[in-house]
């Protein structure tokens, strides 16, 4: 069985490959996002954040179950 450090260093890999496969696919779709999120209201991000936050938690839930 793995342990849960294990478990965690895998889950933050996968989001490093993620996000550089983002970073190194659509360098323009990324500045744009990021001008976007520079003008959006922090309350939208602070419940963009949550939401993907409990999704991931959601799914990694219904994983291990």
């Amino acid at each position: 069985m793995e342990s849960t450090s294990d478990i965690v260093l895998a889950a933050l890999a996968l989001v490093l490959i993620v996000e550089g496969l983002a970073y190194a696919l659509f360098p323009e779709g990324i500045k744009k996002m990021m001008a976007a999120a520079l003008n959006a209201p922090s309350r939208t991000l602070q419940l963009l954040g949550l939401t993907a936050a409990l999704t991931g938690v959601i799914i990694v839930w219904l994983i291990r179950h």
